[in-house]
């Protein structure tokens, strides 16, 4: 059975609002558009370091003919106008207190029989990397793609970042911003093929998923890693909400503190950075 009608309509005209404000603000580059699969649901895990990468997300996924279906907070679900534009476009919600998990997984699996594109951050939230690299992830995706055996696609983008820094007060629309998408080969998790769904096996895939992820931004950077990824508990950060960000309203550093208190000096950037660049495209 496919999407309903009414879903996909109501989603089109999301897209006919939103893809308007998405192009004017900044042109774009899709990347490896032939890896996405078209015959199935699948799990799609993208970078997080803009609160916008969504709309950049969803639009390259809505314009193949895939409808995307993200993960949002439960909270959300429950107010008048914009829950019901949630539910009634299949979008999922999440308890993040853990509560209500079989409930986000029962609708995430009727959206892949549906052959739609459930999106999770593997992040959990957005980066608190200083320099916006992938970050040590959560297990959802991992569980989602065991409990399944839907494919794990991970996509990378770059340049939303310099319209809408992480955490800004306002899109920078001049001048006009570039950012590109980078669709990447399913993650392999087939060594995890009949293992036990256990903390460790999910942790293991989920660091499988973010090792994809982080090649792919390498890739659109022209850069290295950092040899460790980022851990925001051994930094002394929550692993959700907003962390203090820079006087010019670029992204922050340090714990999550109010944003006229002082936060601890920056920590020093990675070494290594430099690496080959390299892809071609097309525009869509």
């Amino acid at each position: 059975m496919g999407i309903s009608r009414s879903t996909r309509l109501f989603i089109g005209v999301l897209a006919w609002t939103l893809r308007p404000v998405a192009n004017a603000m900044m042109g774009k580059e899709w990347l490896d558009l032939a890896k996405l699969p078209r015959d199935r649901g699948i799990i799609v895990c993208p970078n997080h370091c803009t609160e916008i990468d969504p709309v950049v997300v969803g639009h390259m996924l809505y314009n193949q003919n895939i409808m995307p279906h993200f993960l949002a907070k439960e909270g959300l679900f429950n107010t008048p106008i914009v829950g019901a534009a949630l539910r009634h476009a299949m979008q999922i919600p999440v308890d993040r207190s853990g509560a209500g998990a079989g409930k986000s997984l029962e609708v995430a699996r009727q959206v892949l029989d549906n052959g739609g594109a459930v999106i999770i951050y593997p992040e959990g939230t957005l980066t608190r990397d200083p320099d916006l690299w992938p970050m040590k992830g959560r297990t959802g995706a991992a569980r989602l793609a065991l409990l399944t055996g839907a494919p794990v696609i991970p996509v990378a983008h770059w340049g939303a970042q310099e319209a809408f820094p992480r955490y800004a007060r306002w899109i920078r629309f001049f001048p006009r911003k570039r950012v590109r998408v980078l669709v990447g080969d399913p993650v392999d998790l087939s060594r995890y093929d009949g293992s036990k769904v256990d903390k460790a096996t999910l942790e293991a895939a989920t660091n499988l998923i973010l090792d994809d992820i982080t090649v792919l931004v390498a890739q659109l950077r022209g850069e290295s890693p950092p040899a460790a990824r980022w851990d925001p508990s051994v930094n002394q950060q929550t692993s959700h909400g907003r962390i203090i960000q820079g006087d010019d309203g670029g992204p922050g550093l340090g714990p999550n503190l109010p944003q006229d208190s002082a936060g601890p000096a920056a920590p020093a950037a990675p070494a290594g950075r430099a690496g080959p660049a390299g892809q071609t495209g097309e525009e869509q």
